[in-house]
């Protein structure tokens, strides 16, 4: 003799199955589709403030952005050029598009105040940097600034955009411009 679910029990039954089969679903396109992956980077023009950069429209910043690569080494892949909002206006600035924040590179700043006698300094392929962070708890950004060379050049980079972008600049660094002393005060 054959029993007969009633209806509210197989309802019962059939609902958290259908429930769970529904939320894998999801889950699985989800997954393939890439929801939750981080944006890609802004590649449109980038509003650069304008700071002090004396030696910008120098020799040897115009030695050194003709030598930068197109794009630079990225934790996942290359990372692209980005073009400057009012470029003319910026002599010696070029960017690369990254995630969260772009790397940005400046040529021809004055002396960092930051660089004193007893001054950590990086060395990185033969280009000795001054590392300053974004000042935050746990930083976003962090700029390093080659202390060695005729002209004061500046990486900004996402903290998490790895050593490569660093690493090739410092490589155009040492091509491109003569090594000096350190001027400290």
């Amino acid at each position: 003799m054959r029993t007969r679910v009633s209806l509210p029990v197989a309802i019962a039954i059939a609902l958290p199955l259908l429930l769970a089969v529904t939320v894998a679903a999801i889950a699985v396109v989800a997954r393939v589709q890439g929801v939750g992956a981080p944006p890609p980077p802004d590649t449109g023009p980038l509003a650069v403030a304008p700071v002090d950069s004396p030696g910008a429209s120098g020799p040897e910043c115009a030695s050194l952005l003709a030598a930068l690569p197109t794009e630079l080494d990225g934790p996942d892949g290359p990372l692209p050029p980005r073009p400057i909002a009012e470029a003319e206006q910026l002599p010696g600035v070029r960017a690369w598009a990254a995630a969260p924040r772009p790397v940005v590179l400046r040529c021809g700043l004055p002396r960092p105040v930051e660089l004193t006698p007893t001054s950590a300094l990086l060395e990185v392929n033969g280009v000795r940097w001054l590392q300053l962070d974004d000042g935050l708890p746990e930083p976003v950004q962090v700029s390093y600034i080659a202390v060695d060379r005729p002209v004061y050049v500046a990486v900004t980079t996402p903290v998490d955009a790895g050593s490569g972008p660093l690493q090739q600049v410092a490589d155009v660094v040492r091509e491109t411009l003569p090594a000096t002393a350190v001027a400290v005060r």
